[in-house]
């Protein structure tokens, strides 16, 4: 019987595997026999290549950032106005809700329920959630420099206001609602960019 790692094991491949298994089942939800089955080696394997099944999904949390998570992002940056900026970040924050059964987003619902011991996940995520805001904030304040914004404009109400709704497409499309019902979140949030 061989030991460690198999030779075509691809470490990127992986991840995206293993992303696939915490995206759908929650950080809690996960058991190792789910991560080893999706990429196909034996527990020992798994240890040597990722450590444990939190640095395994810190690390995924990265790649998810850099990839699913950048979309929204980038809809909401290289729009030319911030209406339009909006608009594509939340329907493209919807195109990642309703990509994965049963739905939802890994930022927001890869912790719910967090036991004591899996704080570290759930922190990783929670830092993750502030940089989206962040970045919501940073693109809002551009918004108000370039006049599209009242100057008094509550940038941190608004910017929280828009994060809290695409938690809630998240919850939503977790719930098995239509891209419809979920479309509806988007006129509320353009009406308060007024």
């Amino acid at each position: 019987m061989s030991r460690g790692r198999p030779r075509s094991f691809d470490r990127d491949i992986a991840l995206h595997a293993i992303m696939e298994v915490f995206w759908a089942r929650g950080y809690e939800g996960a058991q190792l026999v789910d991560l080893t089955k999706a990429i196909g080696i034996a527990p020992p394997s798994f240890y040597a290549a990722f450590g444990s099944k939190e640095a395994a999904f810190i690390e995924v949390v990265k790649l998810y950032i850099e990839t699913v998570g950048a979309v929204p992002m980038n809809a909401l940056n290289n729009s030319t106005t911030l209406r339009e900026g909006v608009q594509a970040m939340l329907l493209a924050s919807i195109d990642v809700a309703l990509s994965q059964t049963p739905g939802g987003c890994l930022l927001i619902l890869g912790v719910v329920n967090c036991l004591p011991e899996n704080e570290a996940a759930r922190n990783c995520l929670k830092e993750a959630r502030q940089v989206t805001r962040d970045l919501i904030v940073k693109r809002l304040r551009r918004a108000n420099a370039e006049n599209e914004l009242p100057k008094k404009a509550n940038i941190s109400q608004i910017a929280a206001f828009i994060h809290g709704v695409m938690q809630m497409i998240s919850f939503q499309a977790r719930d098995g609602a239509s891209r419809t019902e979920i479309e509806a979140l988007i006129n509320p949030v353009l009406k308060a960019l007024d």
